[in-house]
């Protein structure tokens, strides 16, 4: 029955419902587990067609909130590590939205933020 799907990347112990529905209308028929690879692959136009605008975030619940962000964070990670993109992302979107949007704006402290996942997870797996 029920239960979550696939590892969740929201602070806490927030918890996405199986019936939860994003009214935002930002992501079509968006599975609740590997929801970084499908945003790569939802029918939604380009993500820099859409700019993410304060007004929006502001409206938007948390979870919602970093639904959003994710989906513009995981295509500019894409391009430097397209291998791990869902999971560097993953790590990235642990972070306040405040440092993300950061991020967002800001090419070199993303590219910063990616290595410093990237040099976690090559430590993470030498030590299995």
């Amino acid at each position: 029955g029920g239960g979550r799907g696939g590892r969740q990347v929201t602070p806490g112990n927030l918890q996405f419902s199986q019936n939860a529905r994003n009214t935002s209308g930002m992501v079509s028929q968006m599975p609740l587990q590997g929801q970084n690879q499908a945003a790569a692959s939802a029918p939604a136009p380009p993500p820099a067609a859409q700019p993410l605008t304060a007004a929006a975030l502001a409206s938007a619940s948390a979870a919602d909130q970093k639904n959003m962000i994710g989906e513009k964070l995981y295509p500019l990670v894409q391009k430097v590590e397209p291998n791990l993109a869902g999971k560097v992302t993953g790590m990235l979107l642990e972070m306040d939205n405040p440092e993300l949007l950061h991020l967002l704006e800001s090419p070199d402290s993303l590219l910063a933020k990616i290595n410093e996942a990237l040099l976690v997870l090559q430590n993470h797996n030498q030590m299995k």
